[in-house]
């Protein structure tokens, strides 16, 4: 039985991480988070130790026998880099939420780290698994190029400006913190990229253009709910990729991929920290992008 710490407990996606850890037959032995609000461990593992500081974290570990097979990192953005390598520091592999870093660099660094320790970062890249991107990464295997819309509206309310989410230092912005995820799918589906150009920067919502080996894409994201009620859609989040004027919509459907993750990973299937470069890459370069609004296909929603 496979032996897990982890680390922000008390963090939104938290839950999905102890269901998969939980359903695939592994332990949680202890976990982390300076937030106290960590009831959900009754549903899941009740007897798993926790703590608020991180010196009484490592004195466990350091007192007691626990050989730990994996670090969930569940964390705010900007603190993944240094409990990456606190995990592999202290001999154990690592499973960490999007993104692993918030720049390319970042993770050239833990890739020395990864070699000197001899230990595995894997990230969570969801997407990936989604029955049907399964399906359309069949379908685009003919050797045709496709223009391609992406737009992802997942609604959020007043206080995410306020939190880490809506401090870009610390999440990487919008673009990062929501948009990674979709950018390592277009990745995923369409193989490297080539150009990108940003049309449009704002806190709630941004669009741009970027050229892949096998497709041209335009891509929108938003948190603002009137982008929701524009297109009329009752639910929570809108997800829709356009390729050649078909549409293939995947906002349903997301059940279980985090055990499927884990899965994979136990079985030493698990993706490489490498697989998320691409992705990390353009959202760093988007950060710092200057608007080209007569650079590449434009969205519809502009």
């Amino acid at each position: 039985m496979k032996k897990f710490a982890l680390f922000g407990i008390a963090g939104f996606v938290a839950p999905r991480h102890l269901d998969a850890i939980k359903k695939n037959g592994c332990n949680l032995i202890v976990t982390l988070d300076p937030n106290d609000n960590v009831g959900v461990l009754d549903n899941y593992f009740p007897s798993a130790f926790y703590f608020k500081e991180l010196e009484r974290f490592d004195r466990f570990l350091n007192n007691n026998n626990y050989s730990i097979d994996f670090f969930s990192i569940c964390t705010p953005n900007h603190l993944h880099d240094s409990h990456i390598r606190y995990a592999l520091r202290n001999n154990s592999n690592v499973i960490c939420e999007k993104p692993i870093a918030l720049n390319p660099w970042n993770i050239e660094s833990l890739l020395k780290i990864e070699k000197q320790t001899n230990k595995k970062i894997y990230p969570i890249l969801q997407l990936r698994y989604h029955p049907s991107v399964l399906k359309l990464k069949q379908y685009l295997k003919t050797k045709k190029r496709r223009t391609v819309s992406l737009t992802y509206i997942t609604p959020r309310g007043n206080w995410y400006p306020y939190s880490w989410k809506g401090d870009i230092k610390k999440s990487g912005g919008m673009i990062t913190n929501i948009g990674v995820h979709l950018f390592d799918l277009l990745c995923f589906l369409f193989g490297e990229y080539s150009s990108n150009f940003l049309h449009f920067r704002q806190e709630d919502k941004s669009s741009g253009f970027l050229e892949f080996k096998n497709a041209d894409v335009s891509w929108y994201l938003s948190t603002d709910i009137k982008d929701l009620l524009k297109i009329g859609n009752s639910q929570r989040t809108y997800r829709s990729i356009n390729i050649d004027n078909e549409e293939f919509e995947f906002s349903k459907g997301f059940d279980n991929l985090h055990v499927e993750c884990y899965q994979q990973i136990i079985q030493n299937n698990g993706l490489d920290i490498m697989d998320t470069y691409p992705s990390i890459k353009i959202v760093s370069d988007l950060r710092t992008k200057k608007i080209e609004i007569n650079k590449g296909i434009k969205h519809s929603f502009l």
